[in-house]
């Protein structure tokens, strides 16, 4: 009893002082000991000091209730208290009464307590308790060893405890569990235990999971995949409650941008349990309560994980989708998602949504997969129906702004690196002979001809909103795809009064259209809707796409001035959007960028010219960085994407309550946010930049590029001097007319360049004097710096020879190294001659003993060492004079350079000179 006491005396004495600036921080007054402080205190010292065990009981209920109710005491026993229970749950096992009442109080004391007094702002005392506990691993491995008791009550609260722990010192806790020895085995031993505490241990371990990679390493070796769709199976699939929804959101805390994980799963489990849980019965339309859909949507985001592969980046990312892609392609999982997303108008639009992005992440660049998308029927008879077709009837008739979009996302993955598929859907595209008939009944109608009858809907009822969604559908058939754009383009359509016999080109059609859009929005300006705002947008990157690549467009474009003149219009109006004045400002360079007509008028330098003169180079360009800012929003539309928990299951389960809070904030519409992706983004900056070198490129050059003599140079047949005279005058003249037009053109255009450049808002009446010294200071600056350009290829050319020069030289050194040592080998063959021809002359001197004939010998030998050394030096002879000769062009050249040959040739020869007056020195010694 005695150290219970001084150990809560000391635990009151330091941490109320340390605690009390905190309280008044918390609390806004500066109570000393306020009525909860003095209970808190109270109980603490009878359940630390007391020797009755029914009156500590006692006094850690009314603790319990006490913290349970006040934030205050929350406060009071967060600064005095954690020491005193925790010693309890280490010293009093053996009263397990008292030890569910400690436990019980620390999830009191760690449970936030709502209030409407205070400011929102204000500290959460559960917030610092739960600061103060996580602190000491030591505090967390004790709670872990409570999980080992055989009592249900206090397995049952330690995991309710370590859950509040998490909500609030989640890193923390994360940390203290992995230097714990198996810390993560101990809990998911929890899984296998009754059925609450097996679904609060789940809930506990979906926490410790977040972004945690290293336990989710541990927790996939333990085995977690198995005991997760066990406990699915047993709930029932998605007709579980919410424990399905818990399991779903652990795996796919495991699995997401986790390519190994990935493959472990697909290896131990496969991809059936997750089929399982995606399979509804068809016409089951009162079925999908909010807790099936919350558990379908968890299914097919694990789904979305496995197609999107790693973390971008990743090695292997590729292969593992296409991996995963294949093997639930195998499973028929496309059939379960047409049937969410395509068949069901019955279900929950979230759930179309997330299915419909499903099927286009299992389409996306995989040419099985793409095939049997194609080939697919869905419906029941007699009302079959392909699935594209009955995917662009969402598209067309959705009254779901993200339905549409995530509508027009599956054919955006149909599309993308699959000509084979867009040349097949291009090849629908025809007028239907039914084509003037009101909308009815389309499933008997080709796919192309469907989305033909909904581009040009706007001269039947005005239903813009159908052509606009047509048009981005259209946009990914054309995509990058130069023989389909051509295929479109050849489609004639009946003018709006075909009584006069006409046809016009679907793509003047387009253009109308988006003039329609345009005059709409213009009635609506008092009361515009948000759903219009994203048609013209629409229609404009359609043009874009269209005209990028492909001149044939572009010339069919030009061919109409009143379109063109429109299209100026667009980007020159301040009434319109920036968006809008930017798309169609892209629309205008594209038609300078990929223009190759040389029929005057339709040429790029006449659209150069237009926009020159009806928008201002200035203003044009402006028009880019306007579009740049309108674009560089952050994605409205994303909720597809944000991690599905608990706190977000309500919110993502109905997307039109999303969309009405998204568009009354002011922002971009949400279907720019989509279909304007990161993608379209870049891809129209990098023609953004296209766009301003050719413009500038054309300003800075006459019309006509190449230099051909014209014919009205030459003199006729039987035409006199005279005449001939005259005529060369006055074609001289009329050049001189354009040139001059020419220079004060771009003299008007330097003046503004520069004024805008400067800053200068002043009036812009000047001398046309100083345009064209401006201009002629230009032609100036241009010629220096060719002649710098030129200066530095000489001396690049002048770098190069003397390299050849310096490889000569050094050839010739060494040729003449190897005639010297030739030359002293035949001197030392000579030596070897005469010293033998002493030995023969001592020989004969000294007896009269036979001996061959060392004279025929000698001659012999020397005869056969001249013949070998008059080859060597033949062949050197000609190296050298080979090398003489490209010394001597060498030199010629430099001379013609400015370079002082004798200066470079000093010197050459005295190098190896020297080691010859050496030898013969030590030849003489």
């Amino acid at each position: 009893m005695d150290s219970r006491s001084i150990n809560f005396r000391g635990i009151a004495g330091s941490a109320g002082n340390i605690m009390q600036g905190m309280g008044k921080f918390v609390f806004g007054n500066e109570r000393s000991e306020s009525k909860e402080d003095s209970y808190v205190e109270r109980y603490l010292d009878r359940i630390s000091n007391g020797t009755i065990p029914d009156d500590r009981r006692s006094a850690m209920t009314e603790l319990q209730a006490l913290v349970a109710e006040s934030r205050s005491a929350q406060m009071s026993f967060g600064a005095m208290g954690f020491p005193v229970l925790l010693n309890v749950l280490k010293e009093d096992r053996e009263d397990v009464e008292l030890v569910r009442g400690a436990l019980e109080t620390l999830v009191g004391a760690l449970t936030p307590i709502e209030t409407t007094q205070g400011p929102k702002t204000e500290v959460q005392p559960a917030s610092v308790n739960s600061d103060l506990l996580s602190r000491e691993t030591e505090n967390i491995s004790l709670l872990l060893s409570l999980l080992s008791e055989e009592d249900f009550y206090v397995r049952y609260y330690t995991i309710q405890l370590l859950t509040a722990l998490l909500t609030n010192s989640l890193k923390r806790l994360q940390e203290a569990i992995l230097l714990i020895p198996r810390g993560i085995t101990v809990l998911m031993d929890m899984l296998m235990d009754r059925e609450v505490i097996r679904n609060e241990a789940l809930l506990l371990l979906t926490y410790l999971t977040r972004d945690a990679e290293e336990i989710q390493k541990i927790v996939v070796f333990e085995g977690v995949f198995e005991k997760i769709f066990s406990i699915i199976r047993e709930e029932g699939y998605s007709d579980g409650g919410v424990v399905v929804q818990d399991c779903l959101e652990l795996l796919n805390n495991l699995i997401r941008h986790n390519a190994s994980n990935q493959m472990l799963l697909k290896e131990t489990m496969g991809f059936d349990p997750l089929i399982s849980i995606l399979k509804i019965r068809r016409g089951s339309a009162f079925n999908f309560t909010q807790q099936k859909t919350v558990n379908l949507l968890g299914a097919l985001d694990t789904v979305e994980l496995l197609l999107m592969g790693g973390p971008s980046g990743e090695q292997g990312k590729d292969a593992n989708k296409i991996a995963n892609q294949t093997a639930l392609a195998q499973k028929n999982i496309l059939d379960h998602l047409l049937l969410l997303g395509v068949e069901s108008q019955w279900a929950p639009v979230a759930l179309r949504c997330m299915a419909l992005r499903c099927i286009g992440n299992l389409v996306l660049r995989n040419p099985q997969n793409l095939d049997s998308l194609a080939r697919k029927q869905v419906g029941e008879e007699p009302h079959v129906q392909p699935a594209l077709n009955a995917i662009l009837s969402i598209i067309l008739r959705t009254s779901v702004a993200q339905e549409f979009v995530a509508a027009d996302y599956v054919f955006k993955c149909f599309c993308e690196s699959n000509p084979s598929g867009q040349a097949l859907l291009a090849s629908t595209i025809a007028p239907h002979p039914n084509q003037g008939a009101t909308n009815g009944a389309t499933s008997d109608m080709p796919f192309g001809s469907i989305l033909l009858q909904a581009l040009i809907s706007s001269d039947v009822n005005g239903d813009m909103e159908a052509c606009c969604r047509a048009s981005s559908v259209l946009s990914h058939i054309i995509k990058d795809n130069l023989q389909c754009k051509d295929r479109v383009l050849q489609i004639q359509l009946e003018t709006p009064a075909p009584s006069l016999g006409r046809t016009e080109p679907l793509l003047h059609r387009i253009v109308t259209c988006l003039s329609v859009a345009a005059s709409t929005e213009g009635e609506n300006d008092h009361n515009t809707q948000p759903e219009e705002s994203y048609i013209q947008p629409v229609i404009l990157r359609l043009l874009i796409t269209w005209l990028v690549d492909c001149s044939n467009a572009v010339n069919c474009l030009l061919e109409s001035a009143v379109h063109m003149n429109y299209i100026i219009e667009l980007a020159s109006s301040k009434r319109y959007t920036a968006c809008v004045r930017g798309l169609a400002a892209v629309v205008l360079g594209a038609c300078v960028l990929y223009n190759a007509s040389r029929e005057k008028g339709l040429d790029a330098f006449a659209v150069a010219d237009a926009i020159s003169q009806k928008i201002g180079l200035t203003t044009y360009f402006l028009r880019f960085d306007e579009l740049r800012k309108s674009l560089a929003h952050p994605s409205l539309g994303q909720q597809h994407r944000k991690q599905l928990s608990r706190s977000s299951a309500n919110s993502m389960s109905d997307f039109q309550e999303i969309e009405e809070e998204e568009t009354n904030k002011g922002d971009p519409h949400p279907v720019l946010s989509e279909i304007f992706d990161s993608q379209f983004i870049n891809f129209l900056s990098k023609l953004e930049a296209d766009i301003r070198e050719n413009v500038m490129d054309i300003f800075s050059r006459t019309k006509t590029a190449t230099a051909i003599l014209p014919p009205e140079l030459e003199q006729k047949n039987g035409e006199v001097d005279g005449e001939y005279i005259r005529r060369l005058k006055s074609f001289v003249e009329k050049q001189c007319n354009e040139m001059q037009d020419l220079l004060a053109r771009n003299a008007m255009l330097a003046e503004e360049l520069v004024r805008t450049g400067g800053g200068n808002t002043a009036d812009t009446s000047q001398k046309p004097s100083s345009g064209r010294e401006r201009v002629q200071l230009e032609a100036l600056r241009q010629e220096l710096e060719g002649a710098k350009r030129q200066l530095e290829a000489l001396k690049a050319e002048k770098s190069q020879v003397e390299a050849e020069a310096t490889n000569q030289r050094n050839l010739a050194v060494k040729l003449e190294s190897d005639l010297k040592s030739l030359s002293d080998a035949y001197n030392s063959l000579e030596q070897v001659n005469y010293r033998l021809d002493t030995e023969v002359k001592t020989l004969q001197q000294g007896g009269n003993m036979p001996y061959p004939d060392l004279e025929a010998i000698k001659a012999q030998a020397k005869e056969v060492a001249e013949k070998d050394s008059e080859a060597e030096l033949n062949d050197l002879l000609v190296c050298l004079g080979q090398e003489q000769t490209k010394v001597e062009k060498l030199s010629a050249r430099l001379a013609e350079l400015g370079e002082d040959v004798d200066t470079l040739l000093q010197g050459i020869g005295d190098d190896t000179a020297i080691p010859d007056d050496d030898d013969d020195e030590d030849d003489e010694e």
